[in-house]
């Protein structure tokens, strides 16, 4: 079993649980009482930061492990849950890559976050392009097509 503490929750207004649209929400990460300011000092030299981040709003009931049609569309293959970024993961973990727009005191600014309003944060970290992937990113056509309406 682990146990993880959320380091502070998501603000923005994203209310409901939607696949699309997600380009130019700005989010506002608040740290946990718990935490001292200090957690974010230099944080807004980077330009961009990773945070990962838990589907609190999703069933258990819900969790996929096997394969299946990204978003239910039968057009697309049949994939495994781990070859697609669905929220319905067995550990309901999320990962983005966000904008910094800004931090002031325990309120970190982003934008690109696709977490609704009151979403638990696990972790940030920042962006080096050192962890970049090296050489060229290969995806399948399908979710070329799934990503169109995202952002």
């Amino acid at each position: 079993m682990i146990t993880l503490q959320p380091i502070g929750l998501v603000k923005n207004s994203r209310k409901e649980i939607e696949d699309d649209g997600w380009g130019g929400v700005v989010s506002e990460i608040v740290l946990d009482e718990s935490l001292s300011e200090e957690s974010l000092w230099g944080i807004e030299e980077f330009s961009h930061a990773e945070v990962v981040f838990y589907f609190h709003k999703v069933d258990k009931e819900k969790i996929v492990t096997r394969a299946r049609h990204p978003r239910n569309n039968p057009a697309w293959p049949r994939v495994g849950i781990f070859a697609q970024r669905g929220k319905n993961r067995p550990n309901r973990i999320g990962l983005a890559a966000v904008r910094i727009i800004s931090r002031a005191g325990k309120v970190l600014r982003v934008e690109g976050l696709d977490a609704i309003d009151g979403t638990p944060v696990l972790d940030i970290k920042p962006i080096l392009a050192e962890f970049l992937p090296q050489g060229d990113i290969r995806q399948p056509e399908w979710s070329k097509e799934l990503m169109r309406e995202y952002w």
